[in-house]
């Protein structure tokens, strides 16, 4: 989680045009494209059964010139050739997590059933991972933005906070050069697209957690004729606005945590807020120097409620040291987990990248008084979560780039697709997941009963069976509570 909430992790992203543009290219013999189209795949052996490549992009789809990004991609190829069915990518959410660690741990992410017959693909996005990835900060510098209060009580405050905001957009803006207004998700489904060409795939078979899921949307919306299975998990609602993205997710975890106060009877919320309030003015001391803040102690917080079997004990374990003992130390160890920093202070480029993202996914065209007084509605709907979520992508307003014209999302007509919603899904809310199910034309909702961040894979057989059976060429079936 970095400096808002990521979509895991979470905060978010012409179509005619862009569509019409791409099959015209393919139906003429100038084709801009076919020398990315025709390119061939280098295939490496990188152990555990899997293969590595890297393939090309062009920096911009619409004026193409030298400028290339080479993006990273891995595959574990089907253990049942003989009867495979085709390629299964997949992508983990974010955004700016990494689709080649996740498709490196295949046996893991999809049953045996799945591994056997498909081929499982992930590549790392533009300045994710291993695709030339995008660092806007020195591991100093992140550590003063990541750390900075981001709940505003004062006036000092708002200011330290826009100061922060346009330090980093500026250093983003140095980092990437011509490529700023290139890495947003519009991009990287035209990526995906390409793939699909090179590995001569029919159609995309898809499994998209989180913002996955609306990475997979844009896809569809591009190239509907293209879908095949496609699996939407902690869906996304792709026609919110920044501000009710960020409205919803505080609601969502503050009834997460709510969740959690009343069936582990700890403290109270009251008390969690005054806890909050104080770091705000005093941070807790830590041994090796650092110091708890506020904001670190929130995302501490919030990462423990994407998973209430391993996530809810942490939880337990960290605020009675916080708030009993005066020890931070564990809290802070939740949160350096979540954003990545490892034992030597040293970051990966996942928070920067995920703004990056972001501002080129989803406008932001409130003004900062604007937010200031939408802040107020926030707070009383969520009082843990919402002042920390108020300023979200504050940072948009500062970048040189205007955000990526998307496909319109209002109605996508595909082969039916599987959308799966957690009902108290803290980062990704049960109305996302019907939103988005009635958007695409003859989807199946599955609803899990539950906490937690998305549904599939997690133990549940009543989902996990109906989506093996659905990407091994079943239907979509009806809609499901499980």
């Amino acid at each position: 989680m970095n400096r808002h909430l990521r979509l895991l992790l979470t905060s978010l992203a012409s179509a005619g045009l862009l569509l019409a543009s791409v099959h015209a290219y393919a139906q003429t013999q100038s084709n801009p494209l076919k020398e990315f189209q025709t390119q061939s795949l280098n295939w490496k052996d990188c152990g555990d059964g899997l293969q590595c490549t890297t393939f090309k992009v062009p920096m911009n789809y619409d004026a193409i010139d030298k400028n290339i990004f080479t993006l990273s991609v891995v595959r574990h190829a089907a253990t049942d050739q003989r009867n495979r069915i085709g390629t299964l990518f997949v992508n983990p959410g974010g955004p700016g997590g990494s689709a080649v660690n996740y498709a490196s741990q295949a046996k893991l992410i999809v049953s045996s059933a799945i591994t056997q017959r498909y081929d499982i693909v992930g590549f790392d996005p533009r300045g994710v991972g291993k695709s030339e990835p995008a660092h806007c900060l020195s591991d100093k510098a992140e550590d003063t933005y990541i750390s900075s209060d981001t709940a505003v009580l004062t006036k000092n405050d708002l200011n330290n906070l826009l100061a922060q905001a346009k330090k980093f957009a500026d250093a983003c803006a140095k980092e990437t050069g011509p490529k700023i207004g290139h890495y947003g998700s519009v991009d990287t489904a035209r990526d995906m697209e390409l793939l699909r060409v090179i590995l001569n795939e029919p159609k995309v078979n898809y499994l998209g957690k989180s913002y996955g899921t609306f990475l997979g949307t844009i896809y569809a919306a591009l190239y509907p004729t293209h879908v095949g299975k496609f699996v939407l998990d902690g869906a996304i609602d792709p026609t919110a606005s920044n501000g009710a993205q960020n409205l919803a997710q505080a609601i969502g975890f503050d009834t997460a945590l709510l969740d959690y106060i009343k069936k582990t009877k700890g403290f109270t919320q009251k008390e969690i807020v005054a806890f909050l309030n104080t770091l705000h003015s005093k941070p807790l001391e830590i041994q090796s120097g650092r110091k708890l803040t506020s904001s670190l102690a929130i995302i501490g917080i919030a990462s423990t409620l994407y998973d209430n079997v391993s996530g809810w004990p942490n939880l337990t374990e960290a605020l009675n040291e916080a708030i009993n003992k005066g020890n931070g130390r564990p809290l802070l160890d939740l949160a350096d987990a979540y954003n990545l920093r490892d034992a030597n202070g040293h970051y990966s480029n996942e928070n920067d990248i995920a703004e990056i993202i972001s501002c080129l996914d989803l406008a932001e065209p409130r003004s900062v008084a604007q937010m200031t007084k939408d802040g107020i509605v926030m707070k009383a709907k969520a009082p843990v979560f919402g002042p920390f979520l108020t300023y979200a992508g504050l940072a948009c307003k500062y970048w040189d780039h205007s955000a990526s014209k998307k496909p319109s999302m209002k109605k996508i007509l595909t082969s039916p697709v599987i959308v799966i919603g957690v009902n108290k899904d803290p980062a990704t809310p049960y109305a996302w997941s019907q939103k988005l199910a009635a958007i695409f034309s003859g989807s199946t909702l599955i609803t899990f009963n539950g906490e937690g961040h998305t549904g599939h894979n997690r133990g549940n057989k009543c989902v996990d069976s109906r989506v093996d059976s659905y990407l091994l060429g079943g239907s979509a079936g009806s809609n499901l509570t499980c």
